[in-house]
């Protein structure tokens, strides 16, 4: 069994186990004992500068499926701890985000680079350190293009299953290999599978990271067809949404047809296909 049949039957196995995949499905997986005292939510990150203009609405609405949760009192000048992720973007018109986990992968991520390139579009790259250490070329293409570089822990392990040093290390690590392609460390943070707890939160926030989940899941690691994947992103567009797909983990090679095919659609639609801005303390 190759490296990459491995990895799909892990990530099967374990969003089975720990019931933590789904569009956002994020929220049921805080641990015990978080306080759930309702309470106003907290404000969406603001879009970044659009790439097209913005026509008439669209006929699709997609709500978050879990609401903003209340962010804890922090210092002044420091990331604020979150209950829940933030699950979209606030911004005027048609607004989208376009988001790739798991890589950076060679044999992917250039096809999805160089599509964004030709349309002019910026999106998020949440990338796994043991990935990233060995191609940090992309990362910097990443970041010369205007993408967004994200952190996605070292291994793409399941949070909720390792102790607090562990998860700092998984962060860390990654974090670092980022601030050495990029210049600058990553300030967005994304849980694998989903799977987000107390602690997850608590130490992005000390290193400077918003957590983002997704609105929209294209299910793309099941590899369902180029044209399903499609399918999906179109139907779920809306403004403020956030499309998770990914660039590495296995084959990706429908993940790269189907942005060619639904990328051109959206913005022919008139949806701004952007990466947010982060609000700070």
């Amino acid at each position: 069994m190759t490296k990459d049949q491995l990895l799909t039957r892990r990530r099967a196995l374990m969003i089975g186990g720990a019931a933590a995949v789904g569009a956002a499905g994020t929220a049921a997986l805080l641990t015990a004992g978080q306080d759930t005292t309702p309470a106003a939510p907290a404000a969406a990150p603001a879009a970044g500068p659009p790439a097209h203009r913005a026509l008439k609405p669209s006929a699709y609405r997609l709500e978050p499926l879990t609401g903003y949760g209340p962010p804890r009192a922090a210092a002044h000048g420091r990331t604020l701890v979150r209950h829940e992720p933030l699950l979209r973007v606030s911004g005027r018109g048609r607004t989208m985000v376009l988001t790739f986990d798991d890589g950076p992968d060679p044999r992917y991520t250039p096809d999805i680079l160089r599509t964004l390139r030709e349309h002019d579009v910026r999106a998020m790259f949440f990338v796994c350190g043991e990935m990233a250490v060995d191609n940090k070329d992309l990362l910097t293409e990443m970041t010369d293009d205007g993408h967004v570089v994200g952190n996605h822990t070292w291994s793409h392990p399941l949070l909720t299953r390792l102790t607090r040093s562990e998860i700092r290390s998984q962060m860390e690590r990654t974090s670092k290999v980022v601030e050495d392609a990029c210049g600058e460390p990553p300030v967005w943070f994304r849980a694998p599978y989903g799977a987000w707890n107390r602690t997850a939160f608590q130490l992005g926030a000390e290193l400077g990271m918003e957590p983002l989940a997704w609105t929209v899941d294209t299910l793309d690691w099941m590899a369902p067809g180029a044209r399903t994947i499609a399918d999906r992103v179109e139907r779920g567009a809306a403004p403020g949404v956030v499309v998770l797909s990914h660039d590495a983990g296995g084959d990706r090679s429908q993940s790269v047809r189907a942005l060619r095919d639904y990328l051109p659609e959206l913005l022919d639609s008139g949806y701004h296909i952007t990466v947010p801005t982060r609000h700070y303390t």
